[in-house]
């Protein structure tokens, strides 16, 4: 392991040296190889890369090129008509209820857009707005998906998951898809779960044996009551609808979501970079594809080596696991009292003591996509070459967020 990752510092250190930092870099043999994997973890059902993972048009689209890929999940619907206007995809799904009246109105007037695109609903309220934004009959069909709420409710008060739709149970998808049936304009075409309380949560937090096998159990009774859950649910909305798809699952939950008999489409995106919030799973860890260098600027001791900026935090619980990770040279560590910081972050460890002023130091973002709010551009890099720069969604001017 130490031998690889001096040889992975040699080449990106080579790649880059015509570079001032801080910039970010992609190493495309490990975006394609994490890309392979993630689509033959589905076995067979397609992967629908979910953009704000990514953020960067021209990965997204190596991705999409790639055999087991398809379709798009946006995170807004100016990001969805901004990717379909680019010829990234024609086929975006927006995973979350918009309620951009400007952007909503675009949709509506286009035929070509609203055959591309997915709204998220998960109430009558969204249709209500919508319906505010544009006429029934004087607009284009909508499309639209039914978020069910993939949560675990074990026992009453207790919520295992994040906070998404009301709709949870199999009676209230049904209902729901049978008011959109009634509604004019809308079409229902599909439905999506998201269980972030498997996908979302690595079950192998390192020194935490204790907390691992909670989460371990946890996750199998959550899957198990989800499987029978989600069927229903499917079952009770094409009693209304004829859908097209059944999306579910992240990069941390691609193998078993797509094991669900119930699930056309499994979601993926986070896997492509290989963040550090995936090194805490036993099932699968992508390949470190994305990294972001910062310079040393001084030396406070003999054991500490001080970079300039560092502190892009992930978003997220105020924990150590949302802080970035000094990954090369390997035995670097943040220092407890300081942390990664606004404009400086000293480092510590057996390696800092062999860091010179000039010196890069490479991290790793908790996050995927995150990294990209932070840059505008990503240098690829293909052996010890940058190969291509190309830009992130802030580079060409888009904030979607």
């Amino acid at each position: 392991m130490a031998i690889e990752s001096d040889k992975l510092r040699e080449r990106l250190d080579r790649a880059t040296a015509h570079l001032d930092p801080p910039y970010a870099v992609v190493d495309l043999t490990a975006f394609d190889a994490n890309s392979a994997a993630l689509a033959d973890r589905a076995a067979g059902k397609p992967v629908r890369l979910a953009s704000k993972s990514v953020r960067a048009r021209e990965l997204i689209s190596r991705a999409l090129a790639r055999p087991g890929w398809q379709g798009v999940m946006a995170f807004t619907l100016p990001e969805a008509i901004w990717l379909v206007r680019a010829g990234v995809s024609d086929d975006v799904l927006v995973a979350y209820p918009s309620v951009d009246r400007a952007a909503l109105a675009e949709l509506a007037a286009d035929p070509a857009l609203a055959a591309a695109i997915t709204l998220m609903i998960d109430g009558t309220g969204q249709l209500d707005l919508i319906d505010d934004v544009s006429t029934p009959g004087q607009r284009a069909e909508l499309r639209l998906c039914l978020d069910l709420d993939a949560s675990w409710r074990p026992v009453r008060g207790v919520h295992v998951g994040v906070r998404r739709s009301p709709v949870h149970s199999a009676r209230a998808a049904g209902a729901l898809a049978a008011t959109v049936a009634d509604r004019a304009g809308f079409r229902l075409v599909g439905l999506m779960s998201y269980e972030a309380q498997i996908a979302g949560l690595g079950d192998a937090p390192p020194g935490q044996t204790l907390l691992a096998g909670a989460i371990r159990l946890a996750q199998r009774g959550s899957y198990r009551e989800l499987l029978a859950r989600r069927g229903a649910a499917v079952a009770a909305v094409r009693e209304h609808a004829d859908l097209e798809f059944v999306n579910g699952g992240g990069t941390g939950s691609v193998a078993a979501t797509s094991a669900d008999p119930a699930v056309t489409e499994v979601t993926a995106g986070s896997g492509l970079y290989g963040p550090t919030l995936f090194d805490a799973y036993r099932a699968w860890r992508p390949t470190p594809a994305a990294f972001f260098a910062c310079a040393v600027v001084r030396r406070p001791t003999p054991e500490l080596a001080t970079v300039l900026g560092g502190g892009w935090i992930a978003s997220g619980p105020a924990a150590d696991s949302r802080l970035p990770r000094p990954w090369l040279p390997a035995g670097l560590k943040l220092v407890g009292t300081e942390g990664a910081g606004e404009v400086q972050t000293p480092l510590s460890g057996a390696a800092a003591a062999t860091l010179r002023v000039g010196d890069r130091v490479w991290f790793r973002h908790a996050k995927a996509g995150e990294l990209c709010e932070r840059v505008n551009e990503l240098h690829l890099v293909e052996g010890d070459a940058v190969v291509a720069t190309v830009p992130t969604y802030r580079g060409e001017g888009q904030a979607f967020l």
